[in-house]
C-alpha cells in the first residue's frame, strides 16, 4: 500500500515570544545571534503586535517572554479572594439589616425574622435570631507571580469580532489563521483539489476555557448570584480549538477531534493527523492547541500540587529579597517548579503528492509520533517508564530511515524541560540512555519553556515552531535563564548550553520533540528538516515533476511573503467567517456510489471497503 510523507506546509501562532509564522517568535529567542538587520526586523515585528511601533528596544524586550504577571490579567498583589466569616447575634443585641423585596432570598432561612418596614412595602427588616455566615469579596497576594504571557499590549480580541469569546478561543482564531495564511495558498484552492472528507482538524486545550466567558463563569455563576449565559458551556469545551477552526476558518466538512493528553496534548493531536495522512486517508490536516490558563484559580490548582515556581522558592534559590521573574523557568538547572503560560500553535500538514501538485512551501516533515503510557504508578503526577519507549522509538525511526550519521551528528532534542527538580533528573536520564544505545555523544538539547513558559496543551507546538526555526537558521536556542546545569542531571552525553548553539544545516536535520504529561501521557515526535525532505522528494518524483513544483512554489512564496510583510506591521487579518458561505443542505446529493456536497468538485465515495476483504456478499 502506498504511504505518504506528512509535510509541514504552514505554521503559525502566538506565545510569549510573539508571532510564530516566518520564525518571528523563534528569532526572539535567538536575538543575540542575529545580524543587525534581522534583529531590527524581529524587534519591529514584535513592537507592532504590541501596538507600540517605534518603541525602544528595552521596552520591547521587557514586554515579551516570561515575566511578572501584568495587571491586564489580574493584580497579583490583590488577587480575588472570598472571605467567609460568621455574624453572631445575641438576645439582648440582635443583628438587624434592611433588604429590598428583590434582595430577599427565595427560601428565607429559619433563623431570620422578616417584617415589612413601616411605610414602605418594598423594604423589609431582617432580624437575625442566630448565627449567619457571610462571604465578602476580598483580595490577597498570589504565591506565584510569574507567567509566560503574550507580549505586552497584544490583545487578541482587538483583531476580529470576538463577541464574548473566551481568551483561549480568541487565541485559536488568531493562531490558526496565522498558520493557514502562512501557506501562501488560499484555503479555497486547497479545498478544490481534494474531496471534502480528505481534510482533518485535530486540536484541543487541556484546561478547557476557564475564564468568565467559558466554564469559569458558568461554574461560579450560581455561587456569585449571577446568571449562566447560553455561550459559557459550549464555548468552554476543550474541543472548541478544533470546532472554531472548522466552523469559522476553514469551513471544513472533514474529520475533526480534540485529543487530550495533559502536557503532551499537541503531540497526541499531531499523531492522529500524521497517521491518517501517512495511510492516505487524509490529504490535509490542521493540527494545534490553544490554552489561556493565566487565571488565579488555575495558578492556585497547580501551586497546590507544588508544581509551580513560587515567589518564595525563587527567592530562596537566589538568596534575594525580590524574585527574578524573568528567570522563573530554569530547565536542567537548580529550579523549583514550572512557569504557567498561554499560547496558541497550529501547523498545516499535507501529503507529499498534494504538496508537489500545489507548489507548497515545505518547512519540514513528521514521519512519526509515538505515544506510550507509564504502566502501574504510585503517583499519577510522577514521571514513569513510558517516555523511554516513545523517545527510543522516535530515534529508532530516524536511525532506520536516515542512517546512523544523521542521528549521531545531525539531530537535536527539544526537551519537555518543565523546570522541576524531578524532571531535570528523570528526563535527562532517558536522553542519556537513548544516546548511549544509539552511540550519540554531545547530543544538543534545547528547552523552549525557559523562554515562553509551560503552555500545557500547546507546549509541543511551541517546540515545533522553534524547531522549524532551527532548521531554517541552524541555531539552537540556549537555555539562557540558567547559571549552570545541575549536578544531578545526566549530562555526560548531552550538550546543554546557556548560549545559542550553532549547529549549521548538517547539524539540524532531525528534531526529536519530547513531552511528559501528568497521568503517564508521554509522547515523542520525529521531525525532519526541509533538506532531508528534498532528498526524499528527489527519490520519489521525476525531475520534470520537481521542476514544475519549483515553478509553482515561486508564486506561493510570493503570496506568503506578502502576508508576512503585513503581519510584521501588525496587520494580522485573522480569518473569521461567522455566518458566511453557509452550505445549502437541500442541495446535498446522496447516491449508492457517493455523496455530492454543493460547492465541492470532488465527491465523497461510498465504495470504500476500509481495507477489509473476505466477507460473503
Amino acid at each position: 500500500m502506498t504511504s505518504f510523507l506528512p509535510l509541514i506546509v504552514g505554521f503559525g501562532g502566538y506565545n510569549a515570544a510573539g508571532r510564530s509564522s516566518f520564525h518571528r517568535a523563534y528569532e526572539r529567542m535567538i536575538l543575540e545571534s542575529l545580524g543587525e538587520a534581522d534583529r531590527a526586523k524581529t524587534l519591529s515585528s514584535l513592537a507592532h503586535i504590541m501596538g507600540k511601533p517605534g518603541a525602544d528596544e528595552q521596552e520591547i524586550l521587557l514586554g515579551s517572554l516570561v515575566r511578572r504577571i501584568e495587571p491586564t490579567y489580574f493584580d497579583v498583589e490583590k488577587a480575588p479572594f472570598g472571605k467567609t466569616f460568621p455574624i453572631r447575634s445575641s438576645g439582648s443585641d440582635p443583628v438587624r439589616f434592611v433588604l429590598s423585596a428583590r434582595e430577599l432570598p427565595e427560601a428565607i432561612p429559619e433563623h431570620w425574622h422578616v417584617e415589612p418596614v413601616a411605610g414602605d412595602d418594598r423594604q423589609f427588616q431582617v432580624t437575625l435570631m442566630g448565627n449567619q455566615s457571610v462571604r465578602v469579596n476580598s483580595h490577597s497576594p498570589i504565591a506565584v507571580q510569574s507567567a509566560g504571557q503574550l507580549p505586552s499590549g497584544f490583545n487578541p480580541a482587538d483583531h476580529y469580532r470576538s463577541m464574548h469569546h473566551p481568551r483561549g478561543l480568541q487565541l485559536t482564531v488568531l493562531g490558526a489563521s496565522d498558520a493557514v495564511r502562512s501557506m501562501g495558498i488560499k484555503w479555497s484552492n486547497v479545498a478544490k483539489k481534494i474531496s471534502p472528507d480528505q481534510v482533518a482538524v485535530y486540536a484541543s486545550s487541556v484546561m478547557s476555557q476557564l475564564d468568565q466567558s467559558g466554564f469559569g463563569g458558568m461554574m461560579q455563576a450560581r455561587q456569585n448570584g449571577a446568571r449562566v449565559t447560553s455561550k459559557q458551556l459550549p464555548l468552554g469545551m476543550n474541543t472548541m480549538p478544533a470546532d472554531f477552526v472548522n466552523a469559522y476558518i476553514l469551513g471544513s466538512l472533514g474529520s475533526t477531534g480534540g485529543v487530550t493528553g495533559a502536557c503532551a496534548t499537541f503531540l497526541f493531536n499531531l499523531r492522529q493527523a500524521v497517521e491518517e495522512i501517512r495511510m492516505g486517508r487524509k490529504k490535509v490536516a490542521v493540527v494545534g492547541c490553544s490554552e489561556a490558563p493565566i487565571l488565579p484559580e488555575v495558578i492556585d490548582g497547580y501551586a497546590a500540587m507544588s508544581a509551580l515556581a513560587t515567589d518564595d522558592n525563587l527567592r530562596k534559590l537566589d538568596q534575594v529579597d525580590v524574585p527574578d521573574y524573568r528567570r522563573a523557568s530554569r530547565p536542567f538547572s537548580e529550579n523549583c517548579g514550572f512557569t504557567l503560560a498561554e499560547s496558541s500553535q497550529y501547523i498545516v500538514l499535507m501529503a507529499d503528492d498534494l504538496a508537489i501538485e500545489m507548489g507548497a512551501q515545505i518547512y519540514g516533515a513528521v514521519p512519526g509520533v509515538y505515544v506510550n503510557a507509564d504502566g502501574f504508578k504510585k503517583s499519577i503526577s510522577a514521571p514513569g517508564a513510558g517516555n523511554y519507549i516513545t523517545m527510543a522509538r522516535a530515534v529508532g525511526l530516524a536511525n532506520t530511515l536516515l542512517g546512523e550519521e544523521a542521528v549521531k551528528n545531525g539531530s537535536f532534542v527539544q526537551a519537555h524541560g518543565s523546570s522541576t527538580p524531578q524532571n531535570r533528573v528523570t528526563e535527562s536520564k532517558i536522553f542519556d540512555k537513548v544516546a548511549e544505545a544509539f552511540g550519540i555523544q554531545n547530543w544538543p538539547v534545547a528547552a523552549v519553556k525557559s523562554y515562553v513558559g509551560h503552555s500545557l496543551g500547546p507546549a509541543s507546538g511551541d517546540q515545533i515552531a522553534a524547531s522549524l526555526g532551527v532548521f531554517a537558521r541552524g541555531i539552537l536556542p540556549g537555555i539562557k535563564t540558567i547559571d549552570s546545569v545541575a549536578d544531578d542531571v545526566f549530562s555526560a552525553r548531552l550538550d546543554i548550553r546557556k548560549t545559542d548553539n550553532e549547529l549549521g544545516e548538517k547539524g539540524a536535520q532531525v528534531a526529536f520533540l519530547n513531552s511528559k504529561g501528568f497521568g503517564g501521557n508521554n509522547a515523542t515526535a520525529t521531525v525532519f528538516s526541509p533538506s532531508v525532505v528534498d532528498s526524499y522528494l528527489a527519490n520519489h518524483y521525476s525531475s520534470s515533476q520537481l521542476l514544475e513544483y519549483k515553478n509553482k512554489r515561486e508564486q506561493v512564496e510570493s503570496m506568503a511573503s506578502q502576508y508576512c510583510q503585513d503581519a510584521d506591521l501588525g496587520k494580522l487579518s485573522p480569518i473569521y467567517e461567522f455566518g458566511n458561505n453557509l452550505l445549502d443542505e437541500d442541495s446535498i446529493q446522496v447516491s449508492k456510489e457517493n455523496v455530492c456536497m454543493p460547492g465541492y468538485k470532488a465527491t465523497i465515495s461510498l465504495q470504500n471497503d476500509e481495507g477489509l476483504s473476505g466477507f460473503k456478499k
